[in-house]
């Protein structure tokens, strides 16, 4: 690599070895403009590029927010109306997205492909500093917000994609809070705005209030660039300079983020937030207690307050959360520790709990930390949770994301406040050794007296419940635009109507072709025209058949022990839904639940369960159906990590009434959580549900299924915990059978590692050789629309085209890139104001469509309808395809992290599907015509003709719809 001494227009300020990431980091400074630049060296062929912005709201209008969204609609070097789609869907992407938050606004690329990479940079550089926003206020209305009118008698409405994202965001009630917590601690500085925007502020930002935003803060004095992987660095800061950072002089900008002074006293609030008509307003309050931290830049206490908020909070047993439940107060209790912002914040909640309990939570809270201060921290727990932190450090496993991406956003945790220190948190190892020192003295026994006790930078903040919160606001609302509309002249509504439909034009309109041009595009001869291989290796292990896959893993063992569950009666699936939540969480033969949970966390890098249904692609009414216990561990850790698996699985305690009813409890939270983040997968799994045996597998093992059946037994605990009590047991019986193991191992070097170890575990487990007999699936179609306290709608259709006698092709991977960045995103996102939109294609048939915060109903399912007439006149010319095609590979061709390697064979091996087949795919995939999208015509209609759809969302909007649906059902 060329020296970065010799690059004229920087200044380097600094070279550091990263050791724990084997890496070399750079610092330095655009010498010109005073741009701050990080670099990591390294092998990596996933190289990142990011460039961000300090950027401090001053109110809750959502500025930074819409900013982040607008500057990717159009720049002067690429015109188009929305460049980031077009990369979406014609770029080797493996990451391409903005951010916004709190105190800062980042646009992270990454790509395996150097000349992909280069055409990333470009496209975002020149979006960040001359975009399209000045020219287009269509731009502003379509991605902020904007009046909508009809007609001259029809009522004045908001939209915006932007508008509607945040009314489902401020939907959550824990989404909520958590804002709340955060303004509540920081009245006097930028933290306390809404950075992403309050729907109630964001039609107060004006057009020239945004303009001036972005004017002032984008610009390369304030901007911080990070780049990493495998790369000419010195080419790179070159062509930056020559392009985009020669063409400013330096200013001076003060955006930096100012110091919260502490309170003199422990400040509270409390407001509500809207619940279902049908839900109970008691045990429906969330309390908390939070408390600001130092700051960011002490690297100790950066790392420490990760290991008490597990010590305290989040194990299982954990002081704090136990004597709240034990006390009555919530039936969830959840840590929180964001390090994220200048000055972090430590917060205790309850959830499920009443706003009377008050005092007693805070009483609580104080006697258990004091004596956690007198008596002191197990020291076992604090040593649990640095283990399993410096576990995931070091194996650096962030899925879907990339590394390096995760490493520079970690960079911006102390960059952004200290312009010398980069790569203070990043590495990490140094201070896990301190902090596992500091657990032989007081040294967390004292960050508790400082900071959680003795500490008054302290707010109390309540969430209460309140019935028909959401249509006195709605109603509020529509008072508040008629009054507006009744002061407008009919010059004035004619201009409104008139703007109204000029959008609407503007948004369907497409980019002319020379612009659509001008966005950089590999060819198809760039693409690889070979998959990667399947790993599936078919052995034994003392004797038990195993699946095995040869890969490099950083010397970290991946062992699934997978027990066959096809026999379990459909009756029974949602108890095995909650056993998956049982078992690891209650008491064992040698374990108090506490001790096994710190027992697993010091020998392992985890255990954890899931169940895994998979399409058998050659026969529709064939299916996998697995009780994974899933483990990682060093190989030194082999044994201690099979007791452990033997001890949940041969002697868990279920006869704890006590433990099982919390642990019910707390199910039924996160899965009421998890419904209202992931309303889009939800809604499409229960719509495949009607029809797929797989999709009701996983709905009545993890969706909304199980969740009824969790609510009913909390609601019912005493009537029915017997019966619980007996079916767990009888499950286990039934499942944990040495003759319906398989293993999956994901590790270099062989099985022989497991061989001894295992064989004291098989002698564990009871043995049955009668032979397995599948039990019977129904499904059944009901279109149901699940009623909620939500401002938005998740909106979704499904059927299966194999049984209508279609077969799976390659081209579907085309048309499902279409879908989101074509059609669906045009329409639904784009003109509807919905926040995202999305399709899937299954090998077996099973098909969905499904919209994400979205402000319609009726509408995105007539849009749905219309699909086979869009793919009827679908016309691409070869340009158009090979983008498509591109972004189709892009997705097929992620970076797979070890474990996901032998995730992704695994997953083929149960669904029978070969190498051979594979090839097949991506050669119809690179070889896809229009023509081709135009055959598919047929097969979406037969999907659509099934008509199956649910919904989950408004009350209100959807009792409005009723006659879409066979069902209305209250969700909560």
């Amino acid at each position: 690599m060329r020296d970065l001494n010799t690059l004229e227009a920087y200044e380097l300020l600094e070279k550091k070895e990263l050791q724990d990431l084997n890496s070399v980091g750079y610092r330095l400074r655009h010498k010109k403009t005073g741009a701050k630049i990080a670099l990591i060296r390294n092998d990596d062929e996933n190289k990142v590029f990011y460039i961000g912005f300090r950027t401090p709201p001053k109110d809750s209008t959502g500025v930074a927010h819409i900013v982040e969204h607008t500057v990717l609609c159009g720049s002067d070097k690429f015109p188009v109306k929305d460049p980031f789609v077009e990369l979406a869907k014609g770029s080797l992407n493996t990451f391409l997205n903005a951010m916004t938050y709190p105190d800062k606004t980042v646009y992270p690329v990454a790509s395996c492909n150097d000349k992909d990479f280069a055409n990333l940079m470009d496209v975002y550089l020149d979006a960040v500093f001359h975009p399209n926003i000045y020219k287009y206020e269509e731009i502003f209305k379509q991605e902020g917000w904007h009046y909508e009118l009809e007609s001259e008698d029809a009522p004045i409405t908001y939209n915006g994609v932007v508008y509607n994202e945040m009314k489902g965001a401020f939907s959550s009630p824990e989404s909520v809070l958590e804002r709340s917590i955060l303004n509540s601690l920081f009245p006097d500085n930028t933290y306390g705005n809404e950075s992403g925007g309050d729907p109630v502020d964001i039609p107060d930002l004006t057009y020239q209030d945004y303009l001036d935003f972005h004017s002032k803060y984008y610009h390369p004095s304030n901007s911080y660039i990070y780049l990493y992987g495998d790369m000419d660095f010195a080419e790179k800061l070159e062509w930056i300079d020559k392009e985009y950072l020669s063409a400013y002089d330096a200013i001076t900008l003060d955006s930096a983020i100012k110091e919260q002074a502490a309170f003199e006293k422990p400040k509270e609030i409390s407001f509500p937030y809207p619940i279902a008509s049908s839900e109970s307003l008691t045990d429906n309050t969330y309390l908390s207690y939070n408390t600001v931290v130092g700051n960011v830049l002490d690297k100790e206490l950066y790392l420490a307050f990760e290991v008490l908020e597990y010590a305290l909070l989040n194990a299982p047993g954990a002081p704090l959360k136990k004597a709240l439940i034990d006390a009555g107060i919530g039936k969830d209790i959840m840590g929180s520790y964001d390090n994220g912002i200048y000055q972090p914040i430590f917060s205790i909640i309850a959830k499920n709990a009443n706003e009377e309990q008050k005092e007693e939570f805070l009483s609580v809270i104080r006697n258990v930390l004091e004596d956690c201060v007198k008596n002191g921290i197990s020291k076992k727990s604090l040593l649990a949770g640095i283990n399993s932190m410096e576990f995931k450090f070091r194996e650096a496993d962030f899925g879907a994301y990339p590394k390096g991406l995760m490493y520079g956003l970690q960079c911006l945790d102390s960059w952004l406040y200290d312009e010398k220190e980069p790569f203070m948190h990043i590495e990490a190892i140094e201070t896990y050794a301190f902090l596992k020192e500091q657990t032989q003295g007081r040294y967390f026994e004292e960050l508790v007296q400082k900071y959680l006790l003795d500490n008054t930078h302290v707010s109390v903040v309540i969430t209460k419940p309140q019935k028909g919160l959401n249509a006195e606001n709605e109603k509020a609302l529509e008072e508040k635009l008629a009054a507006y509309k009744a002061t407008l002249s009919k010059e004035e509504i004619d201009s409104l109507i008139a703007d109204t439909r000029h959008l609407k034009e503007y948004q369907e309109e497409p980019s002319p072709k020379e612009d659509l041009e001008k966005i950089p595009l590999l060819k198809r001869e760039d693409l690889k025209k070979e998959i990667v291989k399947l790993t599936n290796e078919e052995c034994e292990v003392a004797g038990v058949p195993a699946l095995y896959h040869d890969v490099f893993t950083s010397g970290i063992h991946y062992v699934d022990f997978m027990f066959d569950i096809k026999h379990i009666r459909q009756e029974d699936l949602p108890y095995v839904g909650l056993l998956k939540a049982v078992l690891g969480y209650v008491d064992t033969e040698h374990y108090g639940y506490a001790d096994l949970s710190n027992e697993i966390d010091l020998q392992t890098g985890g255990i954890s369960n899931n169940i895994l249904g998979t399409a058998d692609v050659e026969n529709i009414e064939e299916y996998s159906l697995k009780f994974e216990v899933r483990t990682k561990f060093l190989e030194d850790k082999t044994g201690a990590a099979l007791r452990l698996v033997k001890e949940i699985l041969c002697s868990s305690d279920l006869d704890d009434e006590k433990r099982l009813y919390e642990i019910i409890a707390q199910g039924k939270s996160r899965l009421q959580m998890a419904i209202g983040g992931m309303g889009h997968y939800m809604a499409g799994m229960r719509a495949m549900s009607y029809f797929s045996k797989t999709s009701k597998i996983s709905d009545l093992t993890g969706g909304i299924e199980l969740y009824k059946m969790v609510a009913d037994l909390e609601e019912h605990f005493e009537e029915k915990k017997e019966e619980l009590k007996a079916t767990l047991k009888r499950l286990v019986k039934e499942i944990f059978v040495r003759e319906r193991l398989m293993l999956n191992i994901t590790s270099a070097g062989g099985t022989e590692f497991l061989e001894q170890e295992l064989q004291m575990l098989l002698e564990s487990l009871p043995s049955d050789k009668n032979p397995v007999k599948q039990q019977e699936i129904i499904c059944e179609k009901k279109n149901e629309g699940f009623l909620d306290a939500s401002k938005v709608q998740y909106v979704s259709r499904a059927g299966n085209f194999v049984e209508k006698g279609y077969s799976y092709t390659g081209t579907l991977r085309i048309l499902k890139v279409i879908m989101g960045y074509d059609y669906l995103w045009i329409n639904i996102r784009v003109k509807g104001g919905a926040y995202g939109c999305m399709s899937g294609f299954g090998k077996n048939g099973d098909t969905y469509f499904a919209s994400y915060r979205d402000p319609k109903l009726r509408a995105t399912n007539e849009i749905y309808e219309k699909i086979p007439e869009y793919l009827k006149e679908f016309d691409a010319d070869e340009r158009d395809m090979t983008k498509y095609i591109i972004g189709t590979i892009s997705e097929m061709d992620t970076p797979l992290t070890p474990i996901f390697k032998g995730r992704r064979s695994l997953i083929s091996y149960l669904g029978h599907i070969t190498d051979e087949e594979l090839q097949k795919e991506r050669d119809a995939v690179l070889s896809g015509t229009a023509e081709d999208i135009r055959a598919l015509a047929p097969l979406v209609q037969a999907v659509l003709e099934e008509q199956d759809l649910c919904v989950i969302g408004n009350e209100e909007a959807l009792r409005a719809e009723k006659e879409m649906f066979m069902e209305l059902k209250d969700l909560y």
